[in-house]
């Protein structure tokens, strides 16, 4: 009976260590619907997400259908990413239900055309920062490193060559936006010309991605990732899962 008993101490304890070697450190929520342009590099997105889950021991869902947005589904993550997701794709209550998750102290991780997406929805657009205007043809230009400290800068050179598609924001919605990282306007050609709709730029400073706190939450952006093979790109990947770090844990600063 003793020796059983043993048995059975010994087993729990294995399985308590094998629990928590194989846990995972957080979940998070990949959606990707949009009602409007559809990106091609979605999937290299997915992908680049999936890896990065499994490099760094946290859990991923991708959904494509927004009737996840709700109360129970949610309660389950530490952070949502909205990978290139465009238009008008929650409804109120599924809104409602994204605003009480961040409000609980969660996070929220844009990537790209998240910028371009529930613009008559004012909560979204302050919880993201500031919303897509414009953009020129696809061009190479120089990035410069605005704040290091912030989880997955590290590696970063302080100005470094890039190719993407180079979005012109309008106005800030939020009042403590703290930039990461800014495009130099001076290395590439910014006019663009949709129409009547004309820009030049965004002029000597020129933000590409931030981070703030808003509503009780925690919330990333960056305008990198139109292209598919940018989610190949170390640099990149560094760039993503530190915002993902941030926004699901609140940690690393």
């Amino acid at each position: 009976m003793k020796s059983m008993i043993r048995i059975t101490s010994v087993v729990a304890i294995l399985l308590l260590v094998s629990s928590t070697v194989f846990s995972q450190q957080f979940k998070v929520l990949l959606f990707t619907k949009t009602d409007g342009f559809h990106h091609e590099s979605i999937q290299e997105g997915v992908t680049a997400v999936r890896f990065l889950a499994s490099r760094n021991n946290f859990t991923v869902d991708w959904h494509e259908n927004a009737a996840i947005f709700n109360d129970k589904a949610l309660e389950k993550y530490s952070a949502v990413i909205f990978l290139n997701t465009t238009g008008n794709i929650l409804n109120e209550e599924q809104q409602t239900a994204f605003e009480k998750f961040i409000r609980a102290g969660k996070g929220y991780v844009g990537v790209h055309s998240a910028s371009d997406t529930e613009y008559e929805w004012p909560w979204y657009t302050k919880l993201v920062g500031m919303m897509f205007k414009i953009h020129p043809q696809q061009q190479t230009a120089y990035l410069k490193v605005e704040d290091s400290n912030f989880p997955g800068m590290e590696r970063f050179p302080k100005r470094f060559l890039w190719t993407d598609e180079w979005y012109d924001f309008g106005e800030r919605k939020s009042d403590n936006l703290k930039f990461l990282v800014s495009v130099d306007e001076k290395t590439y050609d910014p006019y663009v010309k949709w129409g009547e709709k004309e820009s030049k730029g965004m002029g000597a400073f020129h933000p590409i991605s931030w981070y703030h706190t808003y509503d009780g939450g925690r919330a990333f952006y960056t305008a990198l990732g139109h292209i598919p093979l940018t989610f190949s790109d170390q640099t990149f990947l560094d760039h993503l899962y530190g915002g993902i770090y941030w926004a699901a844990t609140g940690k690393g600063l």
